[in-house]
């Protein structure tokens, strides 16, 4: 990422979705160095649910899956704040790294959280307060599928779904 860095300065977007050996030390020398940055897409894959990329996905590839996401939220923060678009599927950040994304870049006009079921109705609302150009966020699927609570053990909230056709697992 050095090389891109150094070499790239007029760059203007940027999509290192799925790349885990990126570190917010990565994040930040694109930021010093990228000052024309306004796309930046960091998504990751669905750790949620790891069956949908068994046989697909190394197993050691999904594992090295950034597990600070609050140290890579404040390293956008910081050093990027002329983001106008942020992707941020599946990131294991909190309301405290989305509150440095929202301090430092405040010219956010699209904000992607598609996954990150580590943030909260309220923290999205405290943090997007702050980002008066935000015209669209994609707030995170707190979805969880079935096979992650094992509802075998819990047969009963499967008879409510289909009896009422609800999802109560949706919130």
């Amino acid at each position: 990422m050095a090389t891109v860095a150094f070499r790239c300065s007029m760059l203007m977007e940027l999509d290192i979705s799925y790349c885990y050996e990126i570190s917010h030390e990565s994040l930040s020398l694109i930021g010093r160095n990228c000052p024309n940055l306004k796309i930046l897409k960091r998504n990751l894959m669905n750790w949620l649910d790891p069956s949908q990329h068994v046989g697909i996905v190394p197993d050691e590839y999904l594992n090295a899956c950034p597990q600070d996401g609050d140290t890579e939220a404040a390293a956008i923060g910081k050093s990027i704040p002329h983001l106008e678009h942020l992707e941020l599927r599946f990131s294991k950040l909190s309301a405290k790294g989305l509150a440095s994304i929202s301090e430092g870049c405040s010219n956010l006009e699209y904000l992607d959280l598609f996954g990150c079921v580590n943030l909260t109705g309220r923290d999205i609302a405290n943090a997007s307060a702050n980002l008066k150009n935000l015209k669209e966020i994609k707030r995170p699927n707190f979805y969880i599928p079935r096979s992650v609570f094992h509802t075998e053990r819990y047969g009963h909230w499967r008879l409510y779904d289909e009896r009422f056709q609800t999802d109560v697992f949706r919130i």
